[in-house]
């Protein structure tokens, strides 16, 4: 069953041969809506006047068939476009490397006359995914801007939706919240967001890392101490308690704190007042108190290493926040924001990622989370050279999580030679979006040898 009309992904072919455009037609107009054009000036007016998502277009067109100057034209208007339109590039056998430049001067991809309409929808369908994740990014980009709290946080999974329609009811309120989440899950953003949605908006959010203080400084460092409290202490010095008067005070690993800490915390939660360290004045202060741990407190109680009534003075209001492994459906959005993000800093133009880039990182099960995820994400934007980011740097060990397919016994040195040659061609394939050319030009070999190597090896492009 298609889709309604006005659902499907929006196609712009361009060719001024009319039996071309028919055939590109019938081959994709089951699954997407195709608008047509026979020229550059007629592609243009419907590129201004429609949401294209892709178009498909002929490198030689009227007037000027013999070269590429209007397909070239047609590709620097799309990609001008916000968020950039991929272009597919149509090319006899004899214009290859006219494509291939084309390629690097902005287009999607390309395949050749005479066409086989499967290559054609795969190669579609990446481009159209490409255009669904930018258009996802960019809108979540126009709300980040001049935005704050929540509209911070990127993701629609159903798991962190729950975390954060939970802490979007805590944020109005004063109540006591408690994160809970792995390492690099973002404790710290959420609980920013808390912040900034909440009436204490304008007050300040002092943020407080207790596994980062010495133990000998840590009482010090949340009290404050007065002149002379201990060696070194030449003047008085207000902690972060009194930093945070007004606002939030969020308390990071707060599992790390010692057993005479948390007893002082406690009554300081209990009073909302305290005495500095070395001191005899009672300071009262206005807070909101948000803690945040990457352990289970209640095992920790159990344990004896954590004070239970501490323990139910954080646990009003308890959040727990998924590891990435549980958002696999967030990891395109956060990847391609991080792109963005990564691509601004570095004074880099836009770039996309690679369908194989997508699944290769989905596959993977981030042990460090959204931060091991930003980290990897800026690393290969600063170590790709052009604008489309592969799987070239990813780390071996996001490479071997890849579903491996080969059935060859590496034992043997023809099977290891072998394994290793179905790798390099599964790899070349990916980057090349299967482009059969592009990928036997990256490895080097000839168009026909490699027909033969993907037929010896059994490998399927998709």
């Amino acid at each position: 069953m298609t889709k309604p009309a006005q659902e499907k992904v929006t196609l712009l072919v361009v060719d001024d041969d009319t039996s071309v455009r028919r055939q590109l037609y019938w081959s994709l107009s089951e699954e997407y809506r195709v608008l047509e054009a026979g020229d550059r000036a007629e592609a243009v007016d419907v590129l201004q006047r429609e949401n294209i998502d892709v178009v498909v277009s002929d490198l030689h067109l009227p007037p000027h068939l013999d070269d590429m100057s209007e397909g070239l034209a047609i590709v620097e208007e799309a990609r001008n476009l916000r968020p950039p339109v991929p272009v597919i590039v149509i090319t006899g056998s004899d214009s290859k490397q006219a494509a291939l430049e084309t390629v690097r001067r902005g287009a999607y991809g390309f395949f050749e006359k005479p066409f086989d309409p499967d290559e054609v929808l795969h190669i579609v369908h990446q481009a159209a995914r490409v255009r669904r994740l930018e258009r996802e990014i960019l809108r979540l980009r126009s709300e980040l801007e001049g935005c704050k709290g929540f509209a911070h946080l990127v993701g629609v999974s159903s798991a962190l939706s729950k975390t954060i329609k939970q802490a979007r009811a805590a944020a109005a309120t004063s109540a006591t919240v408690l994160i809970l989440g792995e390492n690099g899950t973002g404790k710290e953003l959420i609980a920013r967001a808390i912040h900034e949605e909440s009436p204490r908006a304008r007050g300040p959010f002092v943020a407080v890392s207790c596994a980062a203080l010495p133990e000998t400084l840590i009482e010090s460092e949340l009290f404050g101490h007065e002149r002379g409290a201990f060696t070194g202490a030449h003047a008085a010095r207000k902690g972060r308690f009194e930093l945070a008067d007004g606002g939030t005070l969020f308390l990071d690993e707060i599992s790390e704190l010692t057993p005479a800490v948390q007893v002082k915390l406690l009554r300081a939660l209990q009073e909302r007042s305290f005495e500095r360290l070395g001191g005899t004045k009672t300071t009262t202060v206005d807070i909101r108190l948000i803690a945040a741990s990457n352990l289970d407190l209640e095992q920790e109680v159990e344990a004896g290493r954590f004070r239970s009534d501490l323990f139910y003075r954080l646990n009003v209001v308890p959040l727990t926040l998924p590891p990435l492994r549980e958002r696999h459906e967030d990891v395109p959005l956060l990847a391609a924001h991080f792109a963005a993000k990564a691509a601004d800093k570095h004074g880099r133009p836009p770039v996309e990622l690679d369908p194989a880039l997508i699944e290769a990182l989905q596959e993977y099960d981030w042990p460090g989370n959204v931060r091991e995820l930003e980290n990897l994400i800026e690393r290969l934007v600063v170590l790709t050279p052009g604008s489309r980011i592969g799987i070239e740097f990813l780390p071996d060990k996001m490479l071997r999580a890849l579903p491996d397919t080969s059935t060859e016994d590496e034992t043997t040195l023809e099977g290891a030679v072998n394994a290793l040659k179905r790798r390099m061609i599964v790899h070349a394939l990916n980057m090349e979006g299967s482009n059969r050319v592009a990928a036997a030009r990256r490895l080097g070999i000839s168009r026909s040898y490699l027909h033969r190597l993907i037929s010896e090896f059994d490998i399927t492009e998709a």
